[in-house]
């Protein structure tokens, strides 16, 4: 297990990193996290959800995900309230002190215990993840997912830390100290992460480290800037471009406050024909060639947030100046006439006008679509590959006419073209195909100077790359040792 000194240490990272490494190294492995929470959540080949990391995670390790690798999700929908899915299907909505309450931790602690059992009998090794912080010692009572979910696995814990944000000593040790006995029996080594500078001037914080704890540092991983891996949480979003440039096409993704699945946007980054970048300021959205109305976790309280500070306004003001309008799921919702919640899905208000650029209407129903899809697009034959993950049904309102964007694998319909410069889907992943992004800068082919790249060859690149990385700065024979100790005991 990598277990992390504090969130955002780089545990899914290193986690992804490991599950390449004994993947090359000849082994069959599979990613495994009791609990995550996210926003950024993926389809399974069998229709459920599961959290995009372990999705991720999964690909490194060369095999399809499924729900056993993350059998507990929770996807934020406000500060305190969270949609819980286990075992890929949504259970309902809790606040955070209803879902840490002690009441009923035992039931979710059988069902993630049985996950990684199921997981265990057809993978080996299991890369398992922790969440947040080890040593929460307030919550360790219905902790699921670090030590308790390590000491069930049997696992062997390498401790994840930091060193970029300052204060590796501290949390490190006091990682340590505030385990039980038992706990801190479990924890063979120490990653230190994000390194840097020369790493020759960090040898004695190795010694000091190890003197201390009386734990191994297994590896000092620098920090890397030319390596891509898909982000788990939306906070990446703060380190990325968020104003138009000069000399491409410039692509602008609203930044909603409930923004989910923003990974539907990782090839448009790499695609070195645009400039893409994330905004909720008028002028940047009014400088844009191409919008994009991104999923949303609450897809009323986004649109009145919208319509409140001016960015529908200035949505509908550039669409009507010529730029193109894209909607994927919620965004596709946002831009009909109408979203309805009759039934309090989502929240309070049970109708709010749309942005009027589609002639259509959405119900909020409490039943979530998800699955993963075929597809083509218009009168195009290329096949695509995305993913539905989805609560609420699409018509065309009054007496306007169907008019799909995409016709699916399964005979179905899905979105509705407008024209040219204006159409939605409920599709995830429509913009990793590269036939859709071609279509969708035709318009601007005045604009296009590069060429476009294959994605797909890119990531395994990528998985690669990161592997190279971990494996040069990390002493691998000292973990297949703890590995194998770990089997005799």
């Amino acid at each position: 297990m990598f277990a992390g000194t504090g969130s955002d240490v780089g545990k899914s990272v290193i986690a992804a990193a490991f599950c390449r490494i004994f993947l090359q190294d000849g082994y069959h492995p599979a990613p495994f996290k009791a609990q995550n929470m996210a926003l950024n959540s993926f389809a399974t080949p069998d229709g459920l959800e599961i959290g995009r990391a372990q999705a991720v995670q999964a690909e490194a390790a060369g095999i399809p995900c499924h729900t056993d690798m993350n059998p507990l999700l929770l996807k934020p929908t406000s500060d305190k309230i969270a949609q819980v899915v286990l075992n890929g299907k949504p259970l309902g909505n809790q606040s955070a002190y209803q879902y840490f309450k002690k009441e009923g931790r035992d039931v979710l602690r059988k069902e993630v215990n049985d996950a990684f059992d199921r997981l265990e009998k057809r993978f080996n090794p299991i890369v398992m993840e922790g969440a947040g912080s080890v040593s929460e010692i307030n919550l360790r009572e219905t902790d699921i997912v670090n030590l308790p979910m390590a000491i069930h696995a049997k696992a062997d814990v390498i401790l994840v830390a930091d060193i970029d944000r300052g204060g590796v000593f501290a949390s490190v040790y006091g990682s340590v100290m505030l385990m039980t006995e038992e706990e801190r029996k479990h924890v063979k080594g120490i990653l230190i992460n994000k390194f840097r500078g020369d790493i020759r001037l960090f040898e004695s914080g190795v010694k000091i480290l190890e003197d201390l704890c009386k734990i191994p540092v297994i590896g000092v991983v620098p920090y890397y800037k030319d390596i891509y891996i898909e982000e788990e949480d939306s906070v990446m979003l703060q380190t990325k471009n968020i104003q138009a440039t000069h000399g491409k096409v410039n692509i602008a993704v609203i930044l909603l406050r409930h923004l989910s699945n923003f990974t539907d946007f990782n090839m448009l980054e790499r695609d070195p024909r645009v400039h893409l970048y994330y905004t909720n300021n008028t002028d940047e959205i009014e400088k844009a060639d191409i919008i994009l109305i991104p999923g949303s976790k609450n897809t009323i309280a986004d649109l009145y947030e919208l319509r409140r500070n001016g960015v529908a306004q200035s949505i509908v003001k550039a669409h009507k100046e010529g730029a193109t309008v894209m909607g994927i799921c919620g965004g596709y919702q946002m831009m009909g006439q109408e979203v309805c919640d009759p039934h309090h899905v989502e929240g309070d208000i049970e109708r709010l006008p749309g942005l009027g650029l589609l002639p259509i209407t959405t119900e909020m129903q409490g039943e979530k679509v998800t699955r993963q899809i075929g597809f083509t697009f218009l009168d195009s034959t290329h096949p695509c590959e995305g993913y539905e993950i989805h609560m609420g049904t699409t018509q065309p309102m009054g007496d306007a006419l169907p008019s799909p964007l995409n016709h699916l694998s399964d005979g179905a319909n899905d979105g509705y073209y407008a024209n040219r410069k204006c159409f939605g889907t409920y599709i995830h992943g429509i913009l990793d195909n590269g036939a859709f992004i071609d279509f969708l800068l035709e318009p601007y082919a005045d604009k296009l100077t590069e060429k476009p790249f294959d994605f797909k060859a890119y990531k395994e690149e990528q998985y690669n790359k990161l592997a190279d990385h971990v494996r040069q700065h990390v002493d691998m024979n000292l973990v297949y040792k703890i590995m194998e100790q770990q089997q005799n005991d």
